[in-house]
This record gives C-alpha cells, sequence and structure tokens, in this order.
C-alpha cells in the first residue's frame, strides 16, 4: 500500500470550510459532524476538523503564527491563477507575491481561517 498523507486543520466553521473548498473544485471523502476529508490527490486528503475536536487530537493549542504552508503542484500557471482566484472571490486572502523564477511560477492564499497555501507549477519561464 504507498503511504498516504492526512493534514488536519482546524476551522472555527465547519460547513463554510467546506462550502469553500467545493467551489475551489475538489472533492470530499466522507463527513461528520465535526470534520471532512478534502480529496487533494488519490494520496492526500486534508482533514478539516471542528475547533474542539482537533483539540482533542493535539497536544498543545493551535498555533497563531504559520506552522507550515500547505502546496498544492499544479499543471500550468493558468491552473495557479485560476485556483488562486477563485480562492480569493471566495474569500481568501492573497498571500505573498508572485514567483515567477527559476522555472517555478507560484501564487499564495490564506483560506477562511487563516491557513497558509501556495499554488504552484514546475514550468520553464515565459520568453
Amino acid at each position: 500500500m504507498a503511504t498516504k498523507l492526512f493534514v488536519n486543520l482546524p476551522v472555527r466553521d465547519l460547513a463554510r470550510s467546506q462550502t469553500f473548498f467545493a467551489a475551489l473544485g475538489f472533492d470530499f471523502f466522507g463527513a461528520a459532524e465535526d470534520m471532512a476529508s478534502v480529496i487533494i490527490s488519490e494520496h492526500t486528503q486534508v482533514m478539516l476538523l471542528a475547533e474542539p475536536t482537533f483539540a482533542e487530537y493535539a497536544h498543545r493549542p493551535p498555533a497563531q503564527a504559520t506552522e507550515a504552508i500547505l502546496v498544492l503542484g499544479l499543471e500550468d500557471r493558468a491552473a495557479v491563477d485560476a485556483l488562486v482566484e477563485k480562492a480569493v472571490a471566495e474569500g481568501a486572502t492573497p498571500v505573498g507575491s508572485t514567483r515567477d523564477e527559476g522555472g517555478i511560477y507560484q501564487r499564495g492564499f490564506a483560506d477562511l481561517d487563516g491557513h497558509q497555501w501556495a499554488a504552484l507549477t514546475l514550468a520553464g519561464p515565459t520568453a
């Protein structure tokens, strides 16, 4: 069996977060009253846990600073732009500046709960 990755994120309003990620085009694998699993790929899921449920699993309170940046590798520049623009239209906040150097094109946003995401593509520089 291939190794799978499940990233757990605390969210204040589970229904609102589900609506946000669905609007970005992600599917879900099951849902419970206090958690939902966003399918990123065949081997990666992001578990959205209501804050009280997240606290039951965590040995420390959630950080108030950026501890991780979740990065999605996409097919091309257009897909990067489309995802970030859709996220911002759904209430996300743009984060950082666009990186376009060394064959990497990347943009970022903070989701509804402030978790930082980036979308990138490994493409050759534009002419």
